[in-house]
């Protein structure tokens, strides 16, 4: 044995389930081994989601990864768009005894400091990707936790969805190589932003797990990633600098939207959004995308797969890795690729440029703006 639990308990384990070596820490949280989750509801899942850019628009990548406890299986996803061409890996296993490890395939996150530091490697060159990058987070995470309600939940009487967890900004140093070619991402200008979420529904099951059968939303239609020098929001709330001295977090009270669209696709293209934020300013916003620089994420299983044939939670032979390749600059292929879609892009507000990211559900974003709803208007 190498002394290592995070690798090697599913070989020793397997006839002691359902202990495994977390159950030798004294963190338990109930009476029951730490494998065995407080709720049976199928649909209860752990999942980390990050997303790393460049400054210049060349390059983005977006990985993450889900366990499904209550289903034994495990995925996880690289996406890496480079200069409008998008390749993507899927990788899938069964969870087994140890829930130490969050490597699945040739997707290999590594927790190094938790809450702090990440190490992300990719080793999947016959799919035309691999990279070795360092996360650091530079923002205070705080727990938040958004519940569903009972009396409208799907399916009636079955537990309310919720996810809860933490979010945070940070730096990315390392390389990626796309197709053959390196680029080096270098820590003191390469940013982005990451979740650790758990809870339950999400759309986990796709389909099979809806009481109506039929595919659940990809995600929120709002979403939004930016980080200034002196404020940076996430989605509804505003996140501090280590040690900054307003306390927790801050809040997104109001949203305005003005979006602009591609006229074939109805995919985003440039947006001024106002944010008005619980101290009474207002942060105006003006978004434009980089290129065709976006990360399409139902190549993550985000409201399906692709082809719609795989959903998050389904599972996979043990070991399966797929990969696909997508030219973003044929409108066919971003019309068939929509849906909770990460654009880069350039992003101005009071005089400071940076970029950041703007996601948005497509076409439901357009669809919006067209019915005129409350905060959503065309630009």
């Amino acid at each position: 044995m190498s002394g290592d639990w995070a690798y090697e308990a599913d070989g020793y384990f397997e006839e002691q389930y359902p202990l495994s070596p977390l159950d030798d820490h004294l963190i338990h949280q109930t009476p029951d081994p730490i494998r065995v989750a407080a709720t049976t509801d199928p649909r209860f899942f752990e999942r980390h989601w990050n997303i790393f850019h460049d400054q210049a628009g060349e390059l983005l990548i977006a990985t993450g990864g889900s366990f499904y406890p209550n289903l034994d299986t495990a995925e996880a996803y690289a996406i890496v768009t480079c200069r409008g061409v998008q390749r993507s890996v899927r990788a899938f296993r069964r969870i087994g005894a140890n829930r130490g490890s969050i490597h699945v395939g040739p997707i290999r996150p590594t927790i190094v400091a938790g809450m702090r530091e990440w190490r992300h490697e990719l080793d999947a060159r016959e799919h035309g990707l691999a990279y070795d990058l360092t996360w650091r987070d530079s923002h205070r995470q705080m727990y938040r936790a958004a519940y569903g309600s009972l009396e409208n939940g799907n399916p009636p009487g079955g537990q309310r969805h919720v996810t809860a967890g933490f979010e945070s900004f940070g730096t990315v140093g390392g390389w990626v190589e796309f197709e053959g070619e390196r680029f080096t991402l270098d820590p003191g200008t390469a940013r982005g932003t990451r979740d650790r979420h758990w809870g339950i529904g999400r759309g986990v099951g796709g389909p099979r797990f809806q009481s109506d059968g039929k595919p659940p939303k990809a995600g929120w239609i709002g979403g939004v990633w930016i980080a200034f020098r002196d404020f940076a929001i996430w989605g509804p709330i505003v996140l501090y600098r280590y040690g900054d001295s307003r306390a927790r977090y801050g809040k997104v009270r109001k949203v305005d939207r003005r979006f602009r669209f591609e006229p074939v696709t109805q995919v985003f293209a440039e947006a001024v959004i106002d944010f008005t934020l619980d101290n009474g300013d207002m942060k105006r916003v003006h978004f434009e995308k980089l290129g065709q620089q976006t990360a399409f994420m139902t190549c993550g299983l985000y409201g399906g797969s692709p082809d719609r044939s795989i959903w998050q939670g389904d599972a996979q032979p043990d070991g399966t890795v797929q990969g696909d390749r997508h030219d973003l600059t044929d409108p066919d292929i971003r019309i068939a690729l929509r849906g909770l879609d990460e654009h880069h892009c350039r992003i101005t507000c009071d005089g400071e440029v940076s970029t950041g990211l703007l996601q948005p559900l497509e076409p439901d974003a357009f669809l919006a703006c067209e019915r005129d709803e409350k905060g959503w208007a065309f630009l």
